[in-house]
């Protein structure tokens, strides 16, 4: 396999706006997909982001590959369109937290 090379800035922001666990966001995916309609299989709940999300938070550095750095920077945009630039706790309406928390990114925990 050939080396995918992350930067800093990537590698620095990514793990500054993803402020869950990965335990944290794997529990926050089932219970959110739980329902009567819910996933036969619990490892694969939630949006594929927030699953590649999970993947990468279970990866050394040096083992993500392309997919992983396109996903990360994604993440990196939607979380800082959605919030202010130093990411100090706030409470916003509930289907926007669930969508932040849903790569990651939990807006009443700080950074």
């Amino acid at each position: 396999m050939a080396e995918t090379h992350v930067d800093d800035d990537l590698w620095d922001e990514f793990h500054r706006v993803v402020n869950m666990s990965s335990r944290e966001l794997r529990d926050w995916l089932r219970t959110e997909s739980a329902g009567p309609d819910a996933e036969a299989l619990p490892d694969r709940s939630g949006p594929p982001l927030g699953q590649r999300v999970l993947a990468i938070l279970g990866k050394r550095r040096t083992d993500l590959v392309a997919e992983d750095i396109e996903a990360m920077r994604a993440v990196v945009d939607e979380v800082s369109a959605a919030r202010r630039s130093d990411l100090e706790p706030v409470a916003g309406q509930a289907h926007w937290r669930h969508r932040l928390m849903s790569v990651g990114h939990d807006p009443l925990k700080g950074p």
